[in-house]
């Protein structure tokens, strides 16, 4: 599945702010050496340089467009092609950060289980990912693969997004390389100008694997019908926007 940065930061602000609320959690004074996991275009690993310093910092991803976006934007800055899925740091870090990736990786507490060996004493895996398979976004998506011409595709061949185990599964695994576990949930409410600006935010994440299955020939019908959907689902405010609910869930554990 191939991503574009450019649809990705049309909402720039609004996808960085929980890597700065993140960021905020991590109990480290100074890093000797960073690494941001899924760093995408550069926008979470900016935030890293800018607290701690660009001395030590870099940032990984398994696309190059996105890899692309965080070199121009940071040029200064080591960005290597890696698969998230296999990948070990060569040397320990004091910080690995992921804004927004493992959700994508069903065996992501195997890999958290292996990044934690990847860390120094103290160091620190900061982890965020959207919990929000329950919202209507992603529940309008499934209506829509089973509807008009491009159903028979999705027949037997689910894309829905496995949904994340309970925090409890996170802590217990956590807990056993780390002397401290901090697990929260928050719910950002982003106000949007209209129904096809949500529309326009999801195509840049949840909603592309959906459409690549749809193929191209049904792309602009699938969104159409889609944004029929989400315009019901989110009824405008007394200021004409439309309010989109985010849930998340945010991890800092610490290396015991």
């Amino acid at each position: 599945m191939a991503w574009s940065a450019s649809q990705y930061v049309k909402f720039e602000d609004e996808r960085t702010r929980p890597a700065r609320d993140l960021l905020a959690q991590v109990p480290l004074q100074s890093i000797r050496r960073a690494v941001d996991l899924g760093c995408g275009p550069g926008n979470s690993t900016e935030l890293i340089i800018e607290r701690y310093g660009a001395e030590g910092v870099s940032g990984l991803d398994s696309d190059l467009n996105m890899l692309e976006a965080a070199r121009k934007r940071l040029p200064g800055t080591a960005f290597v092609e890696a698969d998230l899925g296999s990948w070990q740091p060569t040397e320990t870090a004091d910080l690995l950060f992921a804004n927004a990736v493992f959700q994508w990786l069903p065996d992501h507490l195997d890999i958290f289980d292996r990044l934690m060996d990847g860390l120094s004493p103290g160091g620190v895996l900061a982890v965020q990912m959207p919990d929000n398979l329950g919202e209507p976004t992603h529940l309008l998506m499934e209506e829509s693969a089973h509807v008009g011409p491009w159903k028979a595709a999705f027949e037997g061949k689910s894309v829905r997004r496995k949904g994340l185990p309970a925090p409890s599964a996170y802590y217990s695994r956590l807990i056993a390389k780390a002397s401290r576990v901090d697990i929260w949930h928050t719910i950002y409410n982003h106000p949007m100008a209209d129904a096809a600006d949500i529309v326009e935010w999801v195509k840049g994440t949840g909603l592309m694997p959906y459409l690549a299955q749809a193929g191209e020939q049904h792309r602009e019908a699938f969104l159409a019908d889609y944004l029929g959907r989400v315009a019901r689902a989110y009824p405008k405010m007394s200021d004409g926007r439309v309010l989109l609910r985010f849930p998340r869930i945010f991890m800092v554990a610490v290396k015991g």
